[in-house]
């Protein structure tokens, strides 16, 4: 997999170099070509001095072949409009926006780019959105009672869930939504709330079942039968 990455600081450079580790390809593009300096030299021959919504640049950074963008600059602007790009214009699949100023994420989600705030703003959170399921990236539970038979973990909001409701969640597998995360805020959610683009579950299950949950909340489609 091929994965366009905006903005090469601290978060930047780490998703790089755990990306490649993983044995994916990857392209950092930065304004500032010194920031590439945190790259290995390997990494930083791909690098693109750039803006992140420059065609041009994104071509540059083979954006055409991509299957994950995440933008993680400095700036909102910048990167809520290169995921739109990366998004609407280049059909890249999995996409995620660095979000500073809650008030405007929701707007943001509403656009169909997910962005997770600063607080939870992690290499391994943004990992989960650009690789959903993938090696390496499972850090174990969030938490687990003191029998070991229940865990809660975080579980980003598949796209075949959104604008469906968390009993129809709940009715099709073996879980129950603890709390989601949304827009920087963290909601305690009814029923019959419904799910948004950008949502990130934190789900109760059995411990033995729980990877079998991961799997089937990225597998099911809207309806909960098997894709």
């Amino acid at each position: 997999m091929h994965v366009v990455i905006l903005g090469c600081g601290r978060v930047g450079s780490t998703l790089a170099h755990t990306l490649e580790d993983m044995g994916h390809t990857v392209a950092v593009i930065d304004q500032d070509p010194d920031a590439f300096r945190r790259l290995r030299s390997s990494t930083a021959k791909t690098a693109v001095a750039g803006l992140g919504h420059d065609r041009d640049v994104l071509v540059s950074a083979g954006i055409e072949d991509a299957s994950a963008f995440a933008a993680v600059s400095s700036g909102d602007n910048s990167n809520i409009i290169s995921a739109r790009v990366a998004r609407e214009t280049f059909g890249v699949e999995h996409v995620v926006a660095r979000i500073y100023d809650p008030r405007r994420a929701e707007v943001y989600q509403r656009l169909g780019i997910p962005t997770v705030g600063t607080v939870h703003w992690t290499a391994d959170t943004i990992l989960r959105w650009l690789v959903p399921g993938g090696p390496g990236l499972d850090s174990g539970p969030l938490w687990r009672d003191p029998s070991g038979s229940l865990v809660m973990t975080e579980a980003p909001l598949s796209s075949a869930w959104v604008d469906r409701r968390i009993e129809q969640l709940e009715a099709a597998l073996p879980l129950r939504v603890a709390y989601l995360a949304r827009a920087g805020e963290i909601l305690l959610p009814r029923s019959d709330e419904t799910l948004r683009a950008g949502d990130v579950l934190h789900v109760l299950a059995r411990s033995d079942e729980i990877q079998a949950v991961q799997a089937r909340l990225r597998m099911y489609d809207s309806e909960g039968n098997g894709v």
